[in-house]
């Protein structure tokens, strides 16, 4: 299949069973890395900064886009937005990568359910120990006590 570039679609992004992303919905953008590594890291924007709009994806349920947006927590924009910065490669393709892999492990961690809680009561046993380590308790503070003249 040759052509022109960006004259085919780009596969989806397979997150887990039906549910995939379109790669039109991340936006990239590059910039400059912070912290030391010298003359390299001053000249090329190395760093990955990966934008998905949670709260207008058509890829996401409801019940995974909530999720998501809980999980996200301070990387998520007041717009909905899920920024991801990745930068502790050298290069940009490993950056690109690395943001990639953090999107889809986030967006898989929100569209696992989470598992009901299922009530429990006690066995019958520790609410036995209990109340005899209460007694017990009771009966040492009880013997702690100024003895009281009959």
């Amino acid at each position: 299949m040759s052509g022109a570039a960006g004259s085919h679609k780009a596969a989806p992004i397979w997150i887990s069973g039906a549910l995939t992303i379109d790669p039109a919905e991340i936006e990239e953008s590059f910039v400059r890395a912070t912290g030391p590594g010298g003359q390299h890291v001053n000249k090329t924007s190395t760093a990955v900064q990966l934008r998905f709009d949670v709260r207008h994806s058509p890829s996401l349920p409801d019940d995974v886009r909530q999720r998501l947006e809980r999980l996200a927590g301070r990387r998520l924009t007041r717009e909905g937005v899920l920024v991801l910065v990745a930068q502790g490669e050298r290069s940009q393709k490993r950056n690109r990568e690395e943001a990639l892999a953090r999107l889809i492990e986030l967006v898989r961690t929100a569209a696992r359910p989470p598992i009901p809680r299922k009530k429990t009561r006690p066995p019958k046993a520790s609410k036995r120990r209990r109340l005899d380590d209460k007694k017990k308790h009771g009966t040492l503070k009880s013997l702690r006590a100024r003895p009281t003249n009959d």
